[in-house]
Parts: structure tokens; sequence; C-alpha cells
């Protein structure tokens, strides 16, 4: 979990997050340039150069993207990255980039709450899904002849965690595409690409751009033929990205680092917290010693996320607690600085009991968060 480099990776997390996508400095031009508002291009004569249409690309777009890359896959030059619209049409572009009718895809079971949405319009264009859970790589038993394997590690909501190597080993042993979601971890707390993903795909609405105010997706990949595929994806639905919502991105992983530290040290204060609660059940973390996903977790992991779940007894008993809280928002997404919860079971999406809590934590003085979440636990008791 150190952010400093390695003989390997010779530039620490801080430095590369503050440098990363910066254009060669220009006198008297800004660091960071402002965002390029543009549907079109001077184009005269035949098409070259690389900016003719604002859906194919944009300046704006592109530094974004060079800065995602430096942190996805320090070092690898063979990596492109894209950014979408939203982390949904990241998702999207990857899985209806790459399958088709009479193809087999292997889901999660306990992802994302959208993905059941995914999984019924891949159906009805005629492509098997399978689902199995993320803990115990339970997606082995189900990967037999499949097109495409798609990882969430971390799990959410739940926080499970499978062996990313050990499931892109056996799928491509089989020519089975990996992918993995990245939101939870971030780039600095997990590379699937250098874990032997062909993918790593995140919304970075959540703590890579970490306000709560910018909705943004990206994929990054190390084959150019299935990444020449994505893009045209993204050309031919324009789930494209605005060049401010790109800017506000990049100006914001300048703090990723500073963030995803402080953020992480303070979840693992706040699940070391909840341990001691009798009334809280179902307590996950993955960087907490204990947790069933740890030592996984330990082997892939550089830094645990921001997020942590648990159970209280009852709908109206979760419901009390949140109303209590005073530092944590009633609000869903996460990674943002500002600390949020919600009682997830509220969307109907997700296989979780009615009390079940996910918590983002956010970058409020640790001391004052943990005091107001066991004062609320006291308030909110039967």
């Amino acid at each position: 979990m150190s952010a400093t480099g390695t003989s390997e990776d010779p530039v620490g997390d801080g430095t590369r997050a503050v440098r990363a996508g910066l254009p060669e400095p220009v006198k008297h031009e800004p660091t960071l340039p402002g965002p390029v508002f543009a549907a079109h291009f001077h184009l005269p004569g035949e098409v070259s150069g690389p900016y003719s249409y604002g859906r194919d690309d944009n300046p704006t777009w592109t530094l974004l993207e060079n800065a995602i890359g430096e942190l996805e896959a320090p070092g690898r030059a063979d990596v492109e990255t894209l950014v979408f619209a939203s982390g949904m049409a990241a998702i999207s572009a990857v899985l209806f980039s790459q399958v088709r009718a009479g193809d087999a895809v292997v889901l999660p079971s306990d992802g994302y709450q959208a993905l059941p949405l995914v999984r019924a319009q891949l159906e009805a264009y005629g492509v098997e899904v399978r689902t199995a859970p993320t803990g115990r790589d339970a997606q082995l038993e189900v990967l037999e002849g499949a097109r495409l394997l798609w990882i969430e590690s971390p799990s959410n909501p739940g926080l499970d965690v499978c062996d990313i190597r050990r499931l892109a080993v056996a799928a491509h042993a089989q020519g089975t595409l990996v992918a993995v979601d990245n939101t939870l971890a971030t780039p600095l707390g997990q590379r699937p690409l250098a874990l032997g993903a062909d993918f790593a795909v995140a919304s970075g609405t959540k703590q890579l751009t970490g306000h709560g105010d910018v909705l943004l997706g990206y994929v990054a990949g190390r084959d150019a033929e299935v990444m020449a595929a994505v893009r045209r994806w993204r050309k031919i639905v324009g789930a494209i990205p605005g060049p401010m919502e790109s800017w506000l991105a990049h100006r914001s992983i300048a703090t990723l680092q500073l963030r995803v530290d402080r953020q992480n040290a303070t979840a693992l204060a706040v699940a070391e917290a909840l341990r001691q609660r009798p009334e809280v059940s179902g307590l996950r973390y993955p960087g907490l010693p204990g947790d069933p996903a740890h030592t996984v977790a330990s082997r892939q992991m550089r830094r645990y996320g921001c997020v942590v779940s648990f159970t209280l007894s009852t709908r109206a008993r979760a419901e009390r607690f949140l109303a209590a809280l005073r530092l944590v928002e009633d609000a869903t997404s996460f990674g943002g600085v500002r600390s949020t919860a919600e009682r997830r079971a509220r969307w109907g999406g997700d296989a979780v009991p009615e009390g079940f809590i996910r918590m983002s934590v956010g970058a409020e003085d640790p001391e004052d968060l943990v005091a107001d979440i066991l004062r609320a636990l006291d308030e909110s008791a039967d």
C-alpha cells in the first residue's frame, strides 16, 4: 500500500496523480489547458490529424484519457483509454461491442444494481448470460465457452473480492476476454490490467473525480483490436462526455492520492469502530483483518477503498440511524469527499437485507466521523 515508487514503477502515486496527463509546458499557457468547446474543427482538404468532429475526439478528452491511462497502466504505451458520458456508458460499450447473438457472457450475481438491466438487454439480443457470486472465485464454475467474463471486485455493495489473476488465467486459457469494474478500488487501489484483465472499466463519477459533481466513465484496454471496437461503439451511440466534465475530472485527479489515502484510512477506522458494536452484523471492509475477503484483497489491492457495508436489525432501525447522522448525507453513489450512506434495499435491485447500509467514507476528520456514527447508533437504538 505504499505510495512510493519501485524499480519498475519509479514514480509515487501522489506525484503521478498530480502530473498525470499534463501537456508539455508552453510559456505563458496554463499548466492544464481549459476545456475545448467545439462541435467541429477546421478541416480543409482531406481528413487528417487528430480532431475533426466533436463526437469522435476532443483535446480535453485526450488529456484526461492520457491521465487515466497513466494511473491504470503506468509506463505502458500499449494501453488505450477512452472516456464516456457515464460509468454505465463505459460498461455498455465493452459488453455490447464485444459480444453478439449466440455468445455467452459471465456476470457477477452480486454486482452493481444496473447489471440486471444489462442482462435483460443482452438476452434480448440473443446472448446467453450466466451469473455467479464474486466470492470464492465462483465465476470459474460457469466460465466454460464464454466470450467475456465480467468481474466486479470488490463487489458493490457487498464488498466481496475474487482472485482476478486466477480468473484471468483461466479465462484466457480458453480465449475468453476479461473485464474488471475497477470503480470501487480506483487505479490507486488496484490495477486490473497488470493482473491480467483485458479491460479496466470504471465510473469516474465516484472516487476518481470525488466531488459528486461529474458523471463520467472510462475504459482502458491493452489490445488495439478490441479497443477499436469499443471506440466504434462510442461513436455509434454518441456516449461522449462533455468537455467541461472532462476538464473537471482531470483537475480532480490531481488530488486523487490525497483523497484516497485519507478516505481509506478513515474507512478502516470506521470499520474497526463498527466491529465493536453488537447491533451491527454483516460488517464488510476488505482492508479489515478478519474480513472474508482480506486475504485475497491483500494480494492484489494496494488500497482497499472508501466503502464500508453493514446491516442493522430492521428497515426502521436503519432509517432511524441514517436520520440521526449529522456528518453523513443520505445519498446514493460513493467516493466523494463528503461521507454518504444509504439503506441500499430502497432501490430494489440488490439482494441485501432491509437493514443493509452502504456507507461511503469521505474526507472529514476521522474522529468526528466515527463519533457521529457511534452517536447515531446510540440514538437510533430500539
